[in-house]
């Protein structure tokens, strides 16, 4: 493929980011939320620290000349200022993204740097005065992790058109609604389905991602070309039972709803790591109620994450998840009701777009190899309208979500210019060498390596 794209930009493939301007945006936007005593980064969606990584992004666009924007679903969309008599929506976009919330006291990278990467490429390709076939856009998409409000992917389902597979009234932890804290990140939950981009509006979809996990360091690579993303299906358990005194109650004839909640934690542990229904069961968050030492527990809430790359597989897992929690509430006396559930199916990235990053990382003198995405991501729904491309670069250790989580300043560094050669290459290829169409949703036959 040429070099050359549109317009007499001749040699763009020789662009390169600014490294110090993308490690300085690094290093600053993981001061907002950070907790100094642990180290850890806690930017729950829609929540007041959440808010102030997105007010530093938009300050941050606005000063390199770009135009950012937040739609009804909260998701942040920054633009390339338009040329006299563009509107945006003229021209296929080339869409770059992740998101800027965090697990509770996570780590720095995990989504944040693949914004900032995209932004970074964003304001290179500007500032070289080039236009390209596809419009730049990128993408903070709202609550990736689901940490506050229980619907992970809900900036990108949005984006996706999957408004109904999002709960009419969301609600977070603790029964309060998103709709004040969506306003207050610019959203508006009446006007969501304006959040939606019609199939063809986005011509390919990049990511940028941190490993969060040991494959790349373990084999000395640089880059990863991530082939396949994992399906993931969570859902939120409520078991209820009867609250009582811990000490005049017998323990013959408690309905003890911890008790309960325990056993479900096993059989997700059973289903996952002995029965090997699917490829990994966990459960990752509990909340008591009434919570105190004296008292027995009324009301647990807890939730479910099944993943695996086979959707048939993680249908099963859930299957048998049901029939167990049918069968411990019968046992214990207490209701057991899934509550609230959210499915990401697993995918196939885009051959043409694993084939152009796989060219600029060899073009860059860059080890690299293929791997699937055990973890979920934002690409999976945009999947649903979009040929999508992912790239990694190698985690420390291979953990993320806590504190530790970290990646060398040179492999952050190695991944944005990856994904911003890989942007001018997209961008080089005909309209019909990029396949069209979504990624391919495995139903059946995908292997988990």
């Amino acid at each position: 493929m040429g070099d050359t794209l549109v317009q007499g930009a001749d040699g763009l493939l020789s662009l390169d980011i600014d490294a110090d301007r993308l490690l300085g945006r690094i290093e600053a936007l993981g001061r907002i939320g950070l907790d100094e005593r642990t180290g850890g980064i806690t930017r729950e969606g829609f929540s007041a620290a959440d808010r102030e990584a997105r007010g530093y992004l938009m300050d941050e666009a606005r000063g390199a000349g770009l135009v950012p924007a937040v739609d009804a679903a909260g998701n942040l969309i920054v633009r390339p200022r338009p040329r006299p008599g563009e509107h945006p929506g003229d021209r296929q976009v080339l869409m770059m993204g992740s998101h800027l919330d965090t697990v509770v006291n996570g780590g720095r990278l995990d989504g944040a740097y693949g914004v900032l990467a995209a932004l970074e490429v964003l304001q290179t390709v500007a500032d070289s005065g080039a236009r390209l076939p596809y419009d730049p856009v990128a993408v903070a998409f709202a609550n990736e992790e689901g940490a506050l409000f229980p619907q992970p992917f809900w900036g990108s389902m949005a984006i996706a058109g999957r408004l109904a597979e999002l709960p009419r009234e969301p609600r977070d932890h603790e029964g309060r609604p998103l709709r004040e804290a969506l306003r207050l990140a610019g959203g508006d939950l009446d006007a969501l389905g304006t959040a939606g981009w019609p199939h063809g509006s986005v011509a390919a979809y990049l990511e940028l991602h941190v490993e969060q996990g040991p494959v790349l360091e373990r084999g000395g690579s640089r880059i990863g070309v991530v082939d396949a993303i994992t399906g993931r299906t969570v859902l939120t358990v409520e078991v209820r039972g009867a609250a009582g005194h811990s000490g005049t109650s017998p323990m013959e004839g408690r309905r003890d709803a911890l008790t309960a909640a325990g056993r479900v934690v096993l059989a997700v542990e059973h289903i996952a790591r002995d029965r090997k229904m699917c490829r990994v069961g966990t459960v990752g968050r509990l909340d008591l109620h009434p919570n105190t030492p004296n008292t027995i527990p009324g009301t647990v809430r807890l939730t479910v994450d099944l993943r695996d790359t086979d959707v048939w597989r993680a249908a099963k897992a859930e299957e048998a998840l049901r029939r167990a929690l049918r069968s411990i509430a019968a046992d214990t006396g207490t209701e057991i009701e899934v509550v609230a559930e959210t499915r990401s199916d697993p995918v196939s990235t885009d051959p043409v777009l694993r084939a152009a990053v796989e060219c600029s990382a060899d073009e860059l003198g860059l080890p690299y190899e293929f791997l699937p995405s055990g973890a979920g991501h934002d690409a999976q729904m945009i999947a649903d309208i979009a040929p999508i491309g992912m790239i990694f670069v190698p985690s420390i250790g291979g953990i993320s979500h806590v504190p530790e989580e970290d990646t060398a300043p040179r492999d952050l560094v190695a991944g944005a210019r990856v994904l911003l050669r890989t942007a001018l290459r997209v961008s080089a290829l005909s309209e019909r060498s990029v396949s069209g169409r979504p990624a391919r949703r495995e139903r059946a036959g995908a292997q988990d390596r």
